[in-house]
């Protein structure tokens, strides 16, 4: 059981909307697949959660690859692969329902798959955010949650911050790591949060170079040599100079990363280590000793990058149930599509860098 959670025989299902049943969707730049959980949410003194079944469906690897080269896509190719990706997510969705004979929905709350994040040129685009998903599910859903926070002048992520504060206040720091590292925290009465450094979207591939889909617990890694010189030039890239709201996009890793990596001309096992080092300690800067951090995403399996990081400043790092790790930010987006449903606020100005606090996402009824 999670610490969270709340057992449904004790509550029944009030006309004032104090209980909601959601099933949170998420895609991340990591490229797993997508992530589907069922979970409850009950309002008394404070928010509480159960999940009662989460799934993560693995991209066929056409689409995988149509995911990386999108970036690259014309307007009319890249509208064309929204309505294919649409359709193909709406199918995930209805099988999820159908599996687990899910009956009881107040909403399907979607992030979609982020193919342009350039939030300094007013640009974040999501697919899968159609309006015709609601229809192909007969579900009503809530989605497109970052597209409002970027024309209130804000990055447009992370967007997990609130669900940080209202789920998990116990903890200092919550630290996701998942194709990128992003971390939040309570500060001077208001939330604070931003993206630390690219992780998994980094690693993976390098571990595809070496024929496996991930580094099993950072064992390539802390098999490889690090490479001193191009650890030194990663760590002084400019954007971690930079101050919050920040956040990252597969463009300034495909700018600012790769290229660099790639003219070391260095076996990809020393890349792994040098990497690893890097990510785990531009993370150890970002904690105040013996912080109590709670670590999920698929990189909290990296045994090797957690024994990195602490070895880099001594930390509590608390990796909590496989469940909480793996569908923390499907569970979060469910949140927010519940907080959007309520005309709440789900959207921080002092996590973004928008003009004001919102309730941000758009709502489709099948109807």
């Amino acid at each position: 059981m999670l610490e969270s959670e709340f057992k449904m025989t004790n509550f029944e299902y009030i006309y004032n909307m104090s209980l909601y049943k959601v099933i949170g969707v998420m895609s991340g730049t990591s490229l797993d697949g997508i992530d589907l959980a069922y979970i409850h949410f009950e309002k008394t003194t404070r928010w509480k959660f159960e999940i009662l079944v989460a799934e993560t469906i693995p991209y066929h690897k056409k689409i995988q690859a149509k995911l990386q080269e999108a970036i690259g896509f014309n307007n009319k190719d890249l509208g064309e692969f929204d309505v294919g990706y649409t359709e193909h997510l709406a199918k995930v969705i209805n099988a999820f329902i159908k599996k687990y004979a899910i009956a009881e929905i107040d909403a399907v709350c979607s992030h979609g798959h982020t193919i342009l994040h350039q939030p300094e040129k007013g640009i974040t685009y999501q697919i899968g955010n159609l309006e015709i998903l609601a229809k192909l599910i007969q579900q009503k859903v809530v989605c497109d949650f970052r597209v409002q926070d970027v024309e209130l002048g804000g990055q447009g992520a992370p967007l997990v911050p609130i669900g940080d504060e209202l789920l998990f206040s116990e903890y200092d720091y919550c630290l996701n790591l998942g194709g990128f590292a992003n971390v939040s925290f309570h500060k001077e009465g208001k939330r604070i949060a931003y993206d630390i450094c690219p992780v998994n979207i980094v690693l993976n591939k390098y571990a595809k170079q070496l024929g496996v889909d991930y580094d099993n617990k950072g064992k390539l890694a802390k098999s490889g040599n690090y490479l001193l010189s191009l650890g030194e030039e990663l760590h002084n890239l400019p954007y971690y100079k930079q101050k919050p709201p920040k956040s990252l996009g597969l463009e300034w890793v495909q700018e600012e990363i790769f290229p660099r990596l790639e003219s070391a001309k260095r076996k990809e096992i020393d890349l792994l280590r040098t990497f690893t080092e890097h990510v785990a300690r531009q993370l150890a800067k970002n904690f105040t000793i013996r912080s109590k951090v709670l670590v999920t995403g698929g990189g909290a399996y990296n045994d090797y990058l957690l024994e990195r990081i602490k070895y880099h400043k001594e930390l509590d790092l608390v990796k909590p149930v496989n469940e909480l790790v793996e569908y923390k930010e499907a569970l979060i987006f469910g949140f927010l599509g519940v907080l959007r449903l309520r005309n709440e606020v789900n959207c921080l100005k002092s996590v973004t860098g928008a003009s004001k606090d919102h309730g941000s996402g758009k709502i489709y009824n099948y109807h």
